[in-house]
């Protein structure tokens, strides 16, 4: 018998990747797809459905050509998604709004009323999502309230990943792990929860018939086959969310086991084996399968932060680095790798696109304390690596509240590459830290996914066989003592400041074009 392939595809919020693994978690070919976010103003992040459709189609094209493999050597195709977007369709599965990303701020106003007026914790406490303008709950709101036409002549309202689906298989299907991403999904029924579907105005047959995620459809539109060059038999696994697949990618999914991402935002998220909510608000809990339960917190602000940096402090290392052949991201590292930890006494909050967890602050916003004389320029630079890892923390602290002292910490995502960054991260944390071999984790983990769907693995846990270690850090002694005594500044400042983000963020909408 010869050798099997899988195929991995995630569906992210920049672009799409295809990623065509063998049977035991090799990357054989990989390809993908950038494609834009549209923002005509400061609250509005959509997409078009159909350019991500396409982006879809054409990389599982590429990666089956690249490799040269039988297309019948394919056993199945399995999907990540980004989570809690949002498209109305008509009754014949065509959109009638375009992609409403996670980063659409304009339901702002009516997550605020659905936590203050309509029972928000309460939903929060049976659905696993925070109220907040990136839920499909608030969407859903904020269109029936102020987008009334389209709400009305709307027949589903669906994710992209369903939307895709849709398009294969002429059916609408949703998974356990992205309706639980929806704020509508009740996660000890896994099935839709009544009162948040009043919240949202809708029915239960406006939305996507729930599956596992372990879910296969077969028999796909034979134009969409052909163009792939894949036989329309191979079995297309519906998966789950990017960020619970990046879990499992990394191999941290035992008890105790978390894994941070920073890539354009960031997570820290861990995985248990029922579902479990915060009373206290501060974290989600998002499906894997139905004994895989994943919670945790996203933040906004991530490497977007860093690319601010290098855009607005970084002229001259962009000039050199471009003489020099480097990335100018090394060069910044460099300089804030020269300034001693802590940054002589300066902290940034790193809240320039809002923050989620563990603020759920749409109006929160960024801002440098304790600026002195003596802070140059690589001191900002040092402090706002070291804020987005103090963001993290707060999270982490939170987790800890639940699930007690984490084991291990399994680190991912373009920072992952920073050794500066990761040092960081081990010395703020007080934790060993290590990074797995798999850049590729949200795709790897729909792999996995995929053949344990087909019962070609027995469990989940096979992945440990497929990640080995590529760095290893422990935390730095001094180091520790001396975020130690940063960190409840950091947490107290940020708590303080409550008040005026909403006033600050009131006055930019007003004034700032």
């Amino acid at each position: 018998m010869g050798s099997k392939y899988v195929i991995g595809v995630d569906i992210g919020t920049t672009s799409t990747k295809s990623v065509l693994f063998s049977e035991k978690g090799e990357i054989i070919s990989s390809y993908n797809i950038e494609y834009p976010l549209y923002s005509p103003t400061p609250d509005t992040a959509v997409q078009d459905p159909e350019e991500i459709m396409n982006a879809v189609v054409k990389t599982i094209k590429e990666v089956i050509l690249s490799s040269n493999i039988p297309p019948n050597d394919i056993v199945c195709v399995s999907f990540s998604s980004a989570m809690h977007s949002l498209i109305a369709v008509d009754d014949e599965g065509k959109p009638l709004s375009p992609c409403i990303t996670w980063a659409d701020n304009r339901s702002v106003k009516w997550a605020d009323k659905i936590k203050d007026e309509m029972n928000g914790h309460q939903i929060y406490l049976r659905t696993g999502t925070p109220i907040h303008p990136m839920s499909p709950l608030s969407k859903l709101l904020w269109m029936r309230k102020e987008q009334y036409e389209l709400f009305s002549s709307a027949s589903k309202f669906i994710s992209i990943k369903e939307y895709v689906f849709y398009k294969l298989f002429g059916q609408f299907v949703v998974d356990y792990s992205i309706a639980s991403a929806t704020g509508m999904f009740n996660l000890q029924e896994l099935n839709w929860d009544e009162e948040a579907l009043k919240v949202a105005g809708v029915t239960s047959s406006q939305l996507s018939k729930p599956v596992s995620t372990t879910f296969r459809l077969t028999g796909m539109d034979s134009k969409f086959a052909e163009e792939m060059g894949i036989p329309e038999n191979v079995p297309f696994v519906v998966g789950a969310s990017d960020g619970v697949l990046s879990n499992l990618g990394v191999n941290a999914i035992e008890p105790g086991s978390i894994a941070v991402t920073i890539g354009t935002s960031g997570a820290i998220r861990t995985v248990i084996d029922r579902p479990i909510t915060d009373p206290k608000g501060r974290i989600f809990c998002y499906a894997l399968t139905e004994n895989h339960w994943v919670i945790g917190g996203p933040v906004n602000n991530g490497g977007m932060i860093f690319r601010w940096v290098r855009d607005q402090l970084g002229a001259s290392e962009i000039e050199a680095a471009k003489r020099l052949g480097v990335d100018p991201y090394d060069l910044l590292t460099e300089i804030a790798a020269k300034v001693s930890p802590g940054a002589d006494g300066l902290l940034f909050h790193p809240y320039l696109a809002g923050e989620r967890a563990p603020l759920w602050d749409a109006h929160a916003r960024g801002s440098f304390f304790g600026l002195g004389l003596h802070h140059k320029k690589e001191h900002m630079i040092r402090a706002v690596l070291e804020g987005v890892i103090f963001n993290l923390y707060t999270v982490l602290l939170a987790l800890k509240e639940l699930i007690g002292e984490p084991k291990k910490i399994q680190a991912t995502g373009g920072f992952a590459r920073s050794h500066l960054w990761r040092q960081i991260m081990a010395d703020i944390f007080n934790q060993e830290l290590s990074v797995p071999e798999s850049f590729e984790s949200s795709c790897l983990g729909a792999a996995i996914l995929g053949l344990y769907s087909l019962g070609m693995v027995d469990s989940l846990e096979v992945v440990s066989e497929m990640v080995g270690e590529s760095h290893y850090h422990r935390p730095i002694e001094e180091n520790v003592q001396i975020y130690e005594e940063l960190a409840p500044i950091y947490i107290h400042v940020s708590r303080s400041l409550n008040e005026d983000y909403q006033r600050i963020a009131a006055f930019q909408k007003k004034w700032v074009q």
